[in-house]
């Protein structure tokens, strides 16, 4: 189940990792979309893990866990296929919020068969899990930007076109692994009324533990979307090459994966309401670190500490949920963090956007410190005298 788990994980954000980075704005912009679609298109992604993760949880803890894997296999699979027939920018749009509906799928519902199927030592399988789809996530960019440089020389859009063969040949083996996927008690395939939908998001957002939980999560994403999204921009301005401003992310992305196992282990065996605490300490003071020093070395160091809070934290927030939770709305839980985790990844670089172009880059990263600091605050005043 271990190793069935990081190779249906790898696989499947490979495809859709590869699927938009580098390949999409540039296949956008050969296909004539101006700024505003390529922005639109970019967002709506996103916008189908805000809208699906918590219903789709819900769903998998009444109809069973393995008809929604094969549903996002099947997704999966036939998502890159559609970009093959893209020919107006439009229409990508619709493609994009497709795809994006496989991961808002596959995200809660694994998290909730971790959790289900290690319970005693789930902060460290979800932290291995976690390693095996950043793996995915680091190398596809390196295929896709190989496989568009090996086609440049062919005319139209076939350099782009390939790109997705790729990502739909990474979906094969993601198609056939959720077939493969078994489970003890499924529910009756049937419609569930909204009144299940309302009690599950009441349970999960009524539970003073729960919810600050997930606004750790959301946090954490609002800082990270703001850090990839304008640290660029700041160190380009400063004169910083864009070759080792590749480095300082790459750098931070070894971290994260390497370090999850090891802090989900330690989330097994110490308090996780410590070490998510610990975690938004260490991002706040990384943020607001960020514009106060051009020094490629210190930049490092900044974006390597950013990268352990964010790996100390987040893989503890997913087992210390998993402990809250009752047993019987853990696929609820998993979708509503997931769902609130998408809300800040996608809210960071807007909010982020508005306050640099009002007072500039210090008050932007300022604004993720300010907010680590509150949300520590409530989470720590939430989660006082409880177990857990």
């Amino acid at each position: 189940m271990m190793y069935y788990l990081f190779l249906l994980g790898f696989f499947a954000i490979f495809s859709t990792t590869i699927s938009k980075n580098p390949v999409l704005p540039l296949f956008s912009q050969a296909i004539g979309a101006n700024d505003l679609v390529i922005g639109l298109v970019a967002a709506v992604s996103p916008l189908a893990g805000i809208l699906f993760s918590f219903p789709i949880g819900v769903l998998s803890d009444h109809i069973g866990r393995r008809r929604l894997l094969i549903t996002s296999g099947i997704v999966f699979l036939s998502a890159p296929l559609l970009y093959l027939f893209i020919v107006d920018p439009l229409w990508l749009i619709p493609v994009r919020f497709f795809q994006g509906t496989a991961t808002a799928i596959l995200g809660p519902v694994i998290s909730a068969v971790i959790a289900e199927r290690f319970p005693e030592n789930k902060g460290a399988m979800l932290g291995q899990y976690s390693s095996a789809t950043l793996i995915g996530r680091t190398i596809a960019p390196l295929a896709g930007g190989i496989i568009i440089s090996s086609f440049m020389m062919y005319p139209g859009l076939l350099p782009y076109r390939m790109v997705y063969v790729a990502a739909a040949l990474a979906a094969v083996p993601v198609f056939f692994l959720t077939l493969m996927y078994r489970e003890d008690h499924s529910g009756p395939l049937t419609l569930l009324p909204f009144s299940e939908f309302r009690e599950s998001f009441t349970a999960f957002f009524s539970n003073a533990r729960l919810r600050a939980t997930a606004l750790v999560d959301m946090a954490t994403y609002f800082a990270f979307g703001a850090f990839e999204t304008f640290l660029p921009l700041l160190l380009s301005s400063q004169g910083i090459s864009p070759y080792l401003i590749g480095i300082i992310f790459a750098v931070q992305v070894v971290i994260i994966a390497g370090t999850k196992p090891f802090f989900g282990t330690l989330a097994d065996r110490f308090d996780k309401r410590i070490q998510i605490s610990a975690g938004l300490i260490i991002l706040g003071g990384s943020a607001v670190c960020i514009p106060f020093t051009s020094d490629f070395a210190i930049i490092l160091l900044v974006s390597a500490a950013f990268g352990l809070g964010m790996s100390l934290s987040t893989v503890a927030t997913s087992a210390y949920v998993a402990d809250v939770a009752k047993k019987e709305q853990i696929g609820a839980s998993m979708g509503a963090l997931s769902s609130t985790m998408d809300i800040g990844h996608a809210a960071g670089p807007l909010v982020t956007g508005i306050v640099v172009m009002a007072a500039g880059y210090t008050y932007g990263f300022f604004a993720s410190f300010l907010l680590m600091v509150a949300v520590a605050f409530v989470f720590a005043v939430s989660v006082r005298n409880t177990e857990g």
